[in-house]
C-alpha cells in the first residue's frame, strides 16, 4: 500500500446564521457547461468542502480539468455513480455537488491507493491519527461521522470498512461504492482534484449540528435455502451451488422465471445472508459465459443464503423517515447510499416515481453503489445515508 495521503481539517466556527448545506446538480452534457452550473449554485459561498457524485458519461480528465478551473478554492471528495439522487429523485447522467458550509462543519480526509496492497495496521495508525487531529482541534461536544468512498470494483470493501471502523472506534462510518451505471469496467474515487482508481477516501465530518447514520434493507429471507458448495472467494466468484452449476441452480430456487439471469433478475431475487443475528443481501453482479456468478460481495464455500423477498418499500421508507425526523429535527439534508439494484427493483415494480418524490421530499441527495458501508459491514441493497439536522 502507498502511503495514505491526508487533507487537513477546517475548523468548526459559530453556526449564527444557521447556514444551510448546499445542493445542486447540472445535466448538462458538456463538462465546461456542467461545471459553470456547479459554481453558480455556489455562488462564492466558502465551503469546508463538498462531495461530488458523477455519471460514468462524462470524461473524466475533462471534468478534472474544469473542477479546478472554476472551483480552485472548493475541497472536493466523491466518486462515479451508477445513477444520481438529486432534485428529482431518482436520475443518470449528471453530477451532483453537496456542500458543507464553513462555519457549521468541518472536514478532513484521508486516500489509501494501490488496495491489492493495502496494510490494514498502517491504515490504522493513519486514521487514529486523523481522528486525533480533529480532536485536538476541535475539542469535545461536537459530532462526528466518517463519509467512506471506495473503488466498487476492487474487491476490498470488507476489509477496508472493519480496518476503517476499528480504528474511529465511536465514529460511525457510512459510504458507498463508486459504479459506472452497470459497466462494470472503470469506476473511480475523486479526492484531492482528480480521480483516481483502485483507491479509497475517508472524509471525517464534524459539525455541531445533529448528524444521523442508518442503513434500511427491503428485503426478508425466503423458504428456498442454497449452499455455496464452490468459490474463489479472492474473485468473489461463486461455480456451484447446491453441487449443481450456480446460474442454473440459482434460476431454480427463485422459481425459474422465463427471464435473462440480469442485473433486474438479481435484484428482484437477491441472496440473503444470516451473519451477527441480523440478515443481510449479498448481490450477484453478474451470470458469467461459464455458467458461474460473480457476486458483490465478499462470499466463500459453505455460506449459506436464501432467497430474498420484498417487504413494503413504501410503507418501510415512511417509518424510516419519520424515524430521521426524531432523531434530527428539521432536516437540512440527507447524503444518500442507495444500491443501483434497489433502483432497478423499484423501476420493475413500478415504484421508481414514489421513491424518487421522497427522496425529494426529504432532500436526499447522493448516488446509487455497487454497495453499501455501515459501520464495520460492506452490504448490498440496502439504503444507507447520513441524515444532516438544522
Amino acid at each position: 500500500m502507498e502511503d495514505a495521503v491526508m487533507e487537513t481539517a477546517t475548523a468548526v466556527g459559530p453556526d449564527v446564521d444557521g447556514a444551510r448545506m448546499i445542493a445542486c446538480t447540472s445535466r448538462a452534457a458538456d463538462p465546461r457547461a456542467a461545471v459553470a452550473e456547479l459554481a453558480e449554485c455556489i455562488e462564492g459561498r466558502k465551503l469546508a468542502g463538498a462531495l461530488l457524485f458523477c455519471s460514468n458519461a462524462y470524461p473524466r480528465d475533462a471534468l478534472q480539468a474544469e473542477l479546478a478551473k472554476a472551483l480552485p478554492d472548493v475541497r472536493l471528495f466523491g466518486c462515479t455513480s451508477a445513477g444520481e439522487l438529486n432534485d428529482q429523485g431518482y436520475d443518470t447522467h449528471s453530477v451532483v455537488l453537496i456542500g458543507f458550509p464553513e462555519g457549521p462543519f468541518s472536514m478532513a480526509s484521508l486516500r489509501f491507493d494501490d488496495l491489492d496492497h493495502f496494510d490494514p495496521q498502517a491504515a490504522q495508525a493513519s486514521i487514529r491519527q486523523l481522528v486525533a487531529h480533529s480532536r485536538r482541534e476541535h475539542g469535545e461536544g461536537l459530532h462526528h461521522v466518517a463519509l467512506f468512498f471506495v473503488d466498487g470494483l476492487s474487491h476490498r470493501e470488507e476489509l477496508l470498512t472493519m480496518t476503517a471502523q476499528h480504528a474511529l472506534g465511536d465514529i460511525q462510518l457510512i459510504g458507498g461504492s463508486s459504479g459506472d451505471g452497470l459497466s462494470f469496467r472503470d469506476t473511480a474515487i475523486f479526492h484531492e482534484g482528480a480521480f483516481h482508481k483502485d483507491a479509497a477516501v475517508i472524509v471525517l465530518l464534524t459539525s455541531r449540528r445533529p448528524l444521523h447514520v442508518f442503513c434500511k434493507s427491503f428485503y426478508r429471507p425466503g423458504p428456498a435455502k442454497m449452499v455455496i458448495t464452490e468459490a474463489d472467494a479472492e474473485s468473489r466468484v461463486v461455480t456451484e451451488i447446491n453441487a449443481a452449476p450456480a446460474a442454473e441452480e440459482y434460476r431454480r430456487l427463485a422459481g425459474s422465471p422465463p427471464c435473462e439471469l440480469n442485473a433486474q433478475f438479481f435484484a428482484a431475487y437477491p441472496p440473503i445472508v444470516r451473519t451477527g443475528g441480523q440478515f443481510h443481501v449479498r448481490s450477484i453482479q453478474t451470470a458469467n459465459d461459464d455458467g458461474s456468478l460473480t457476486f458483490y460481495c465478499a462470499i466463500d464455500t459453505g455460506v449459506v443464503l436464501s432467497i430474498g423477498e420484498p417487504v413494503d418499500r413504501i410503507a418501510e421508507m415512511n417509518a424510516l423517515f419519520d424515524e430521521i425526523g426524531r432523531k434530527v429535527g428539521e432536516i437540512d439534508h440527507v447524503v444518500g447510499f442507495d444500491c443501483v439494484l434497489n433502483r432497478l427493483d423499484a423501476e420493475d415494480r413500478q415504484q421508481a416515481g414514489v421513491v424518487s418524490r421522497m427522496y425529494v421530499a426529504n432532500r436526499v441527495f447522493g448516488f446509487n453503489t455497487y454497495g453499501e458501508q455501515f459501520r464495520a459491514a460492506h452490504m448490498n441493497q440496502t439504503f444507507t445515508g447520513l441524515a444532516v439536522g438544522r
